[in-house]
């Protein structure tokens, strides 16, 4: 079974940078979306930005997400980054990589999980 691996999460202060990248373990067919969620400790797990698997101009940001977070795929590798500049403490979450594809069937494709923590 195909699984999404996940590096580059960490520990930063405000204000700093951090890129996280994710690729899986296998191939996936029919790749339609690539994309980064995040969930905060009592809160519930939100989008964070996701691109177009095919068309890699289209892609979605959350409204607090927009302007230091960029998320790309490097198409060789079949591999989504995000790299998030400006780093806020309410930034702090466990974000994971999420794949979507159709392939005779709708698959979701889940991460582990990488954990992000911004300090004051």
């Amino acid at each position: 079974q195909v699984r999404l691996v996940e590096s580059g999460g960490g520990l930063v202060q405000a204000g700093g940078s951090l890129r996280l990248s994710c690729a899986p373990s296998g191939n996936i067919y029919g790749l339609t979306a690539m994309g980064w969620y995040r969930q905060a400790p009592g809160k519930q797990r939100e989008l964070v930005a996701i691109i177009n698997g095919s068309r890699l101009s289209e892609t979605t940001y959350a409204d607090s997400a927009k302007g230091r977070f960029t998320i790309s795929r490097d198409g060789a590798n079949i591999a989504v980054n995000l790299q998030m500049t400006s780093l806020k403490p309410e930034d702090t979450a466990v974000y994971y990589c999420y794949f979507n594809a159709r392939w005779g069937m709708n698959l979701d494709y889940w991460g582990q999980g990488t954990q992000v923590t911004v300090s004051p």
